[in-house]
């Protein structure tokens, strides 16, 4: 059974341009563990496909019950988290299980060691590089591009105490995706 890759790094960074690519690639060798939040949709974002949108209430009853997430967390006045039915529905289909999530749900993750996951790390050139993508994309507040930075901060900081197998950092797409492909391949 292949074994599910945690992929994480600042929101910003390029984690989504680098998977779209390996799943256009690859598309049956890779399933993505979709995550749950209470957020709205992005404009383009798909329900079941980029998230699954939860209203507050349901997601809560979720974790009250103990048993749904492998992980979740709070950030930016909305949850996130990764359900065990997402992980295993794509593992049951044969693919490697490819889990997007934050420093939080790597932690979380790395406290189940029966998931038996590899951690990579992609990280942006700079924090000014990091803020000019976040700015670029128009769909975020000052508020929320601040918070963003402060745990990106955090982020690489957790990042370079070796928490992660191996850090990507994206300054040029072509070389990113080639190392994120050498580290996905490797077993």
């Amino acid at each position: 059974m292949p074994r599910p890759i945690v992929i994480s790094g600042p929101s910003g960074t390029g984690k989504s341009t680098l998977l779209k690519k390996l799943f256009a690639e690859y598309p049956t060798s890779f399933g993505f563990s979709v995550s749950s939040t209470t957020r709205g949709p992005r404009p383009g974002e798909v329900n079941g496909k980029d998230y699954n949108f939860v209203k507050v209430d349901d997601f809560q009853g979720m974790i009250d019950s103990g048993d749904k997430f492998i992980e979740w967390a709070q950030f930016s006045g909305n949850y996130y988290g990764t359900t065990v039915e997402s992980v295993h529905k794509v593992i049951d289909s044969g693919k490697t299980c490819i889990l997007d999530i934050d420093m939080q749900g790597v932690k979380a993750v790395k406290s189940k060691p029966q998931l038996n996951a590899r951690f990579l790390f992609v990280a942006p050139p700079s924090m000014d590089d990091l803020k000019t993508r976040l700015v670029g994309r128009g769909t975020e507040t000052e508020e929320s591009i601040s918070k963003r930075l402060a745990a990106a901060d955090a982020e690489m900081a957790y990042a370079a105490s070796g928490a992660h197998d191996k850090i990507i950092v994206n300054d040029d797409l072509d070389k990113a995706y080639r190392e994120l492909k050498e580290f996905v391949f490797q077993h």
